[in-house]
């Protein structure tokens, strides 16, 4: 691969007579480490966090002449006003590696790791300023797209650091306990198995209710939350509850036993693009007899056609960071009908009391495309006889009843009731 596949063409660049504090201002803003200092788009000099650093300690003169005052750390940030006002010109490093858009992309990586610097200048033959290339854009080339999509696990493992910290428990299982207790007590349930349990939320509260629950989720940081979240319950209700790390290619080897209901909550379902047809005929085989399946999907499409691809954009803070503030943005591509497959991109931005925010991480999730019409489908094909179809609501904060309202295409949620 050669620099011009991964380079970025919008480049930041100030010129020889922009003020330090300008510099600062674009540094900041863009989450970058360094410009490019140009005169008529030819590239002169590069100045960089550190080159401004460096202001900020004394001279050779002015340490011969003075070694004591200048040995003050913090009477050095006093200097910050007068750097402001230098230009980029005074303190930019001249000494600058350049590439071309046809230089392999691991030798600017190697000219990277020799300057050590993070970017690079990428100049056309006539020594023109055409874009910049990064150590993050040669990761991304390199590693980063061959990825595709992170794996269920770390997607959960990753969300379970923050976003789930975030979610408000009580307000989700306060609407969502009251219509599974009365399903359950139409179907006499007993046993409960949570396929994609998360945090084990709704096991340990059903569990406390006297249902014998199990959770099951391939996250391992999830598992481990769910299980100091359990440490709440009694005793003898600790007994009736169990959470095991693995996916629903583990049903098999880790359950012998049917249980009278399954959950598959919180869009679990879809995390399996080509693997729902399966999923579903495993949970079919560890049904009991007249035992009840309870799905809980996003409606994709509202997603698409209603909310121009948002699914939400939410702000929050966690228990244990007073001084920060989360943004969480989720946000859907188009779907690819030939490959029935969604793309959803997770973003998390994180503010440090109100002065900036920065990313905290974006993650990519390829996703199961499933509608009303499709879950049928693979319900009836795999013993379901009756089938109820329900829409829930969900902002990105507060939640809704499960089986009260009436699917519509303004539904957040396709929550489904399925009886062999």
């Amino acid at each position: 691969m050669k620099v011009i596949d991964a380079m970025s063409r919008h480049v930041d660049n100030v010129l020889p007579d922009t003020k330090v504090k300008d510099v600062s201002l674009l540094i900041f803003g863009r989450g970058i480490n360094g410009v490019p200092v140009c005169k008529n788009r030819k590239v002169i000099g590069f100045i960089t966090e550190r080159d401004i650093l460096n202001q900020f300690y004394p001279s050779l003169d002015e340490y011969a002449q003075d070694p004591f005052r200048e040995g003050d750390f913090e009477g050095m940030e006093k200097k910050v006003n007068d750097i402001f006002e230098m230009t980029a010109d005074k303190i930019m490093s001249t000494n600058i590696t350049r590439v071309t858009p046809q230089t392999p992309l691991l030798r600017a990586q190697s000219l990277m790791f020799i300057e050590k610097v993070g970017r690079l200048p990428v100049v056309d033959k006539s020594g023109n300023l055409i874009g910049i290339i990064s150590k993050g854009d040669i990761f991304r080339a390199l590693v980063g797209d061959r990825l595709l999509f992170t794996e269920d696990e770390d997607y959960n493992d990753w969300l379970s650091k923050t976003y789930y910290a975030a979610v408000d428990v009580e307000d989700r299982l306060s609407h969502e306990i009251p219509d599974l207790l009365k399903l359950f007590t139409q179907h006499k349930v007993k046993t409960i198995l949570d396929i994609g349990c998360g945090t084990g939320d709704h096991a340990i509260d059903l569990a406390r209710r006297g249902f014998n629950a199990v959770g099951i989720d391939r996250s391992q940081g999830m598992i481990r939350e769910a299980n100091k979240r359990k440490q709440v319950l009694s005793k003898e209700a600790l007994g009736r509850l169990k959470f095991y790390r693995g996916s629903f290619d583990d049903l098999d080897s880790k359950f012998t036993q049917s249980f009278d209901a399954i959950l598959i909550l919180g869009n679990t379902l879809s995390h399996n693009p080509h693997k729902c047809q399966e999923l579903i005929k495993q949970t079919a085989k560890h049904l009991s007899k007249h035992g009840v399946l309870i799905l809980q999907i996003t409606n994709f499409d509202k997603v698409i056609k209603v909310k121009n691809r948002l699914l939400s954009f939410n702000f929050a803070r966690l228990s244990g960071e007073p001084n920060k503030e989360y943004a969480f943005l989720e946000f859907y591509d188009s779907p690819i009908e030939r490959q029935r497959t969604i793309l959803k991109t997770f973003a998390i931005l994180v503010s440090d009391g109100g002065k900036r925010w920065k990313s905290s991480g974006v993650r990519n999730s390829l996703m199961a495309y499933n509608n009303k019409e499709s879950i049928g489908k693979v319900l009836r094909k795999n013993g379901f006889s009756k089938m109820s179809f329900y829409g829930g609501a969900f902002d990105g904060k507060h939640w809704d009843f499960l089986f009260r309202k009436p699917f519509a295409l303004e539904s957040d949620w396709l929550n489904v009731i399925a009886v062999k």
